[in-house]
């Protein structure tokens, strides 16, 4: 076949069967214009390549073969986006959370355990008792010895303290 031919060829298969191809694809593409425009055009460089398919003896009309080639097109696109992983559009990231690295992470860790260094000893162990071992006020007040006021007290002292060493993590350490 001929460069001319088949561009004549392709044009009429066009013309008599792109309508009822398109309308199929765009249902198949859940209304997606642009996927089914692009569909109709690969089901017709399929047509192009495979022009023995069009011809043979036994098809009234090469529309059946049209629509189960651009069904299967349609069928594999919608497959292989399920299979990659989803895009994200630029309005997502703009309104993504920012959060830190592990080295951040890291270098707060080291920031505080300095400025926790700078407490008097009782606000420190009540500090670790409560916020870096997560007992109550109760186990602490027992483990300590002392009231559950005087640790409540010490808590209190011992945030304010460290507030005024990381001003940078104030905002963090509620």
């Amino acid at each position: 076949m001929n460069g001319t031919t088949a561009e004549h060829e392709l044009a009429a298969l066009q013309r008599e069967h792109g309508r009822p191809l398109f309308a199929l694809l765009l249902r198949l593409c859940d209304g997606d214009r642009q996927r089914a425009e692009d569909l109709v055009q690969e089901t017709l460089v399929r047509a192009w390549q495979h022009p023995e398919a069009l011809r043979a003896e036994n098809f009234d009309s090469v529309r059946p073969w049209l629509l189960t080639v651009g069904r299967r097109l349609a069928i594999d696109a919608r497959r292989a986006r399920q299979a990659r992983p989803a895009e994200v559009g630029d309005a997502v990231l703009e309104n993504a959370r920012v959060t830190s690295d592990h080295a951040e992470r890291a270098a707060a860790a080291l920031d505080v355990r300095e400025a926790v260094k700078t407490l008097t000893p009782e606000h420190r162990e009540v500090l670790v008792l409560v916020y870096f071992q997560g007992a109550s006020v109760a186990e602490a007040a027992t483990t300590l010895g002392i009231p559950p006021g005087t640790v409540k007290s010490r808590a209190y002292y011992a945030l304010r303290a460290l507030r005024r060493v990381l001003p940078g993590y104030a905002s963090d350490m509620r």
